[in-house]
């Protein structure tokens, strides 16, 4: 008898980005996220799991200060800081690093679709 995979399999993030824009809007609905998930794309994550790996990560050093706060700054906007804009600049690079750190323990998890 072969095992056939479940009709309702958790659809993968992208890349980061996706998944960190996913947390953020999650959590500032978490109360009514948590009353329609029936109707939502189910992932391969919970909120808890996506904010155990961050919290790991920056424990262990492998995001700074400064990455985090770019990462709010910018998911707050629901967007990545521009590299072309000057303004933006040194965020974009903070931002881009941290979301080479994540996509990689993310993949590691299964997360993302690599």
């Amino acid at each position: 008898m072969t095992q056939t995979q479940p009709a309702y399999a958790p659809e993968k993030f992208q890349n980061a980005e996706q998944l960190w824009f996913w947390f953020l809007y999650s959590k500032s609905v978490q109360n009514d996220f948590k009353n329609t998930h029936h109707n939502a794309t189910r992932r391969p994550c919970e909120l808890l799991d996506v904010e155990t790996l961050i919290t790991k990560l920056y424990l262990c050093g492998k995001l700074t200060d400064e990455q985090l706060a770019v990462m709010k700054k910018f998911g707050d906007r629901r967007r990545a800081p521009h590299q072309y804009i000057w303004a933006e600049n040194r965020a974009a690079d903070l931002w881009r690093r941290a979301m080479e750190t994540i996509e990689i323990a993310a993949t590691a998890r299964g997360w993302i679709n690599k």
